[in-house]
């Protein structure tokens, strides 16, 4: 079994897809509308097997947003610096016992940890 796929979800498509492509820099990797008022957006960080999917009509519009998705990173610094600098708001990076860890939500409240382990 993998994971390959996390729904999330989304009140403005198109600010999603621009949140998660051009700040966070997610590649995208659909974004197509099939009929019937569907729409279906899939974008995967860099280096990730596993992709995120929003969209109209793909998921409950009264779901909770996804909390704490983690996002392994080589230099939490780095990472943090460039989602700072491409205007998203980063928590300052706390050290939980060698694993550092910096956290951002998106605009509909799903959050995110960058997470560093030391290996």
């Amino acid at each position: 079994m993998r994971l390959e796929l996390v729904p999330l979800i989304s009140t403005d498509v198109d600010r999603s897809k621009a949140f998660y492509a051009e700040k966070v820099g997610f590649h995208v990797d659909h974004d197509v509308e099939p009929g019937n008022g569907m729409r279906v957006v899939q974008l995967t960080p860099p280096g990730s097997a596993c992709s995120i999917v929003f969209g109209i009509g793909i998921s409950d519009p009264d779901a909770a947003p996804v909390r704490n998705l983690h996002l392994v990173v080589e230099n939490v610094e780095a990472a943090r610096a460039t989602l700072t600098g491409n205007g998203v708001t980063v928590s300052d990076i706390l050290d939980m016992g060698g694993v550092r860890y910096a956290f951002f939500s998106d605009p509909d409240g799903n959050s995110w940890a960058l997470q560093q382990l030391n290996r």
